[in-house]
């Protein structure tokens, strides 16, 4: 493994998956544990990380946005994808914009992952009182905040919540 090898390994990483700084310095690392530098020097992960970055093919505000977004139309709240984001590496200043468009958009996330997994006013039957705290228990595993999560699954079918402060 030398320097040439890295880039090529670190171009090849980010042409083909969508991916954060620290996801990229993750997988250098790994690849240089696996294989024995041949290099002159020690090689430079910090600074083939930030040639990258500079040069575009990395930018995590735009992965915090576009994985916030795709988070939320599958149902996640802004605590579960503030909690995706610290596993990606995404640090706070990048992923803001994400949190909050997460945050104003509470209930219909709620709403959309309550109507896939028939909770609430979705369900078929009126669940029982177990049945309730498992429905709870799904949405606040979900991210989502736990008055929200009462008020959507005692809500009747005709009772949906139009808000959400």
């Amino acid at each position: 493994m030398d320097a040439g090898r890295l880039e090529s390994l670190a171009l090849r990483y980010v042409g083909k998956y969508a991916t954060t700084r620290a996801k990229l310095r993750d997988y250098l690392l790994r690849k240089l544990r696996e294989a024995e530098w041949q290099g002159p020097v020690a090689a430079d992960i910090e600074g083939l990380v930030e040639r990258i970055s500079t040069l575009g093919y990395v930018d995590d505000r735009a992965f915090a946005v576009q994985r916030g977004a795709a988070l939320e139309r599958r149902g996640y709240g802004a605590r579960r994808i503030g909690l995706a984001f610290r596993a990606a590496g995404i640090e706070a200043e990048d992923g803001d914009e994400a949190l909050a468009t997460a945050r104003e958009g509470a209930l219909e996330a709620a709403l959309a992952l309550a109507r896939r997994r028939r909770l609430g006013p979705f369900a078929s039957v009126p669940p029982d009182r177990p049945g309730r705290e498992r429905a709870i228990a799904t949405l606040v595993r979900a991210g989502h905040d736990p008055a929200l999560a009462r008020r959507i699954v005692s809500s009747a079918p005709d009772e949906l919540p139009v808000e959400w402060p």
